[in-house]
C-alpha cells in the first residue's frame, strides 16, 4: 500500500520549485525519487519544476517498492561468503565467474538471487537489482556492500556518488614498469567500434583517476603484480587504464591482449595457466567506508582467491 504524506507552504518556501521544498521535507529521499512520486496541489497534478506559494496544500503518493525477482528464481547456487551482516547492509566477498544480477542472458545464478535466497534486500536498487549499489565484472572477484534497508541504501548511494570510500583491487598484468607508483587519469567512454568496451578519450566521456602502485615484479615472467586504488568508479576503469598504459591484466578477454603474449612464456606451468585460465586477474581486495546508518567506520579486507594464489605460487616458482 502506498503512503501518504501532505505539506502546506509557509511564507519561508515561497517560490521554491516543488522538488526542492519536498527534499526539505522528505530527507530521506533523494530528489530523483521524490520526482517520481505522484504529487497533487488542491487535488491537481502538479510537475516537480513548478514553483509553490504560501498556502499551497500538496499530497505526495510515495509506492511501495517492489521487485521482480520473482521467489522461484531465487537459487542457491553457490556458498556465500559473508563478510559481515546486520539489520541494513550485508558485505559479502564475490567469487569469479558469477554475475552480479539477473539480464537476458543471465536468468539464475546470479549474486543478487543468492543473497535472497538468505536475507531481504532493499527494493530501491529497481527492478531486477535489489541492494545494489555498485557492480564487480562476472570475472572480477571481491568484497561487495548490498543495502538491506532503505535508509542504507540511500546512504550508500551517496557514499559511492561522492567517492566518500577506500577500494583498493589487487591486479596481475603484462609488463615490468620502470616506476614504483603511478596516477592514471583521463576520461573514458564507450567504444565506438566495439559497444562491448571501453575506451580511453581526448574528448567527451567520464574522468577517472587510478593510483597505482607495484606489489611484486617477476621479470623473468614479464608479470607485476599491482594495488590499484580506485578514485572513481566508471565501467572496466582498471583493466582499461592499465591496457592503456601497456600493462593488460593476465587473461582478461577483452583488454588482455593474452594471445600476442603467450608466444614469450617459456616456463610450461604459466603457458597451462594462462592457456585454461578464464577471468581476468583482478580482485577487490579492500573496501572501507562509512556505515550509512551507524556512523561506525568499516574496513573489509578480502584474501586473493585461490586462482589468483596458484598464479602468484607459478610466478614465484619461475
Amino acid at each position: 500500500m502506498s503512503e501518504i504524506r501532505q505539506f502546506i507552504v509557509c511564507d519561508t518556501d515561497e517560490l521554491t520549485r516543488l522538488d526542492k521544498f519536498l527534499a526539505a521535507k522528505m530527507p530521506e529521499f533523494s530528489r530523483s525519487e521524490i520526482q517520481r512520486f505522484t504529487t497533487t496541489r488542491n487535488g491537481v497534478a502538479i510537475k516537480s519544476s513548478e514553483k509553490i506559494r504560501v498556502g499551497d496544500t500538496f499530497r505526495v503518493e510515495i509506492p511501495t517498492p517492489t521487485t521482480d525477482v520473482a521467489a522461484e528464481n531465487i537459487s542457491t547456487d553457490f556458498d556465500l561468503d559473508i563478510l559481515f551482516e546486520d539489520d541494513d547492509i550485508i558485505v559479502i566477498n564475490k567469487p569469479r565467474g558469477v554475475v552480479m544480477y539477473p539480464s537476458a542472458g543471465n536468468k539464475t545464478g546470479t549474486l543478487v538471487q543468492n543473497i535472497l535466497a538468505h536475507t531481504h534486500l532493499s527494493a530501491l536498487g529497481g527492478a531486477t537489482r535489489p541492494g545494489v549499489v555498485h557492480r564487480l565484472d562476472k570475472d572480477t572477484s571481491g568484497v561487495m556492500v548490498f543495502a538491506k534497508s532503505d535508509a542504507a541504501f540511500r546512504g550508500l548511494v551517496k557514499i559511492f556518488s561522492n567517492h566518500d570510500l577506500t577500494r583498493k583491487y589487487v591486479a596481475f598484468a603484462w609488463g615490468v614498469p620502470n616506476w614504483e607508483s603511478a596516477d592514471i587519469t583521463g576520461n573514458i567512454a564507450r567504444s565506438s567500434r566495439n559497444r562491448q568496451k571501453m575506451t580511453m578519450v581526448k574528448s567527451g566521456g567520464k574522468p577517472s583517476h587510478t593510483e597505482v602502485s607495484v606489489i611484486n615484479t617477476y621479470p623473468r615472467a614479464g608479470v607485476t603484480q599491482f594495488r590499484c586504488n580506485l578514485l572513481t568508479g566508471r565501467t572496466h576503469q582498471i583493466r582499461v587504464h592499465l591496457s592503456a598504459h601497456g600493462f593488460p591484466v593476465l587473461c582478461d578477454p577483452v583488454y588482455g591482449n593474452g594471445a600476442s603474449r603467450l608466444g614469450s612464456v617459456r616456463d610450461p606451468d604459466l603457458l597451462d595457466f594462462l592457456r585454461c585460465h578464464n577471468g581476468q586477474m583482478l580482485h577487490a581486495e579492500v573496501l572501507d567506508f562509512t556505515h550509512p546508518t551507524t556512523g561506525e567506520q568499516m574496513h573489509f579486507k578480502s584474501r586473493l582467491p585461490d586462482d589468483m594464489l596458484e598464479l602468484k605460487y607459478i610466478l614465484e616458482s619461475v
